[in-house]
């Protein structure tokens, strides 16, 4: 999925994505697309890990810029996410999250997106559900 069109709408002011480190990134598929998050003092727990309050919100922003991609000139909103964090990742690392489209309607896609830790071992699995509503 080619997200290069989003990215200006995502970078363009300080947001949830930009200060936790997020990097979001096209694929060669048209029904997934990836983001890369280094863990680091914006978004790991006191004790060194990453926070899985940012897991959750990489994936949600990772599927709300893939829903947008596919629907421009629409917003994209996230109604629900769920997730199960099943290893930790220690600070230094680099965590990385792949949505795939589970579902598109017109109103809701539904995502499935893995996050891996920089060896490729399973993090934390998240559903998103967004919304889709006409531009302003």
């Amino acid at each position: 999925m080619d997200i290069e069109k989003i990215k200006p709408m995502v970078y363009k002011e300080p947001s949830l994505s930009t200060a936790l480190g997020m990097e979001f990134l096209s694929t060669s598929e048209p029904d997934t697309c990836m983001a890369r998050m280094k863990v680091d003092e914006r978004n790991r727990q006191p004790f060194g890990f990453l926070s899985g309050g940012a897991s959750l919100a990489l994936a949600e922003n990772l599927a709300g810029v893939g829903s947008m991609a596919l629907c421009p000139h629409k917003i994209a909103v996230g109604v629900n996410v769920t997730g199960s964090h099943v290893k930790a990742v220690v600070e230094g690392d680099t965590v990385t999250a792949l949505a795939r489209l589970r579902h598109q309607g017109r109103t809701l896609h539904q995502w499935q997106v893995d996050i891996t830790n920089g060896e490729g071992e399973l993090i934390s699995t998240v559903q998103v559900t967004n919304y889709i509503i006409a531009s302003k």
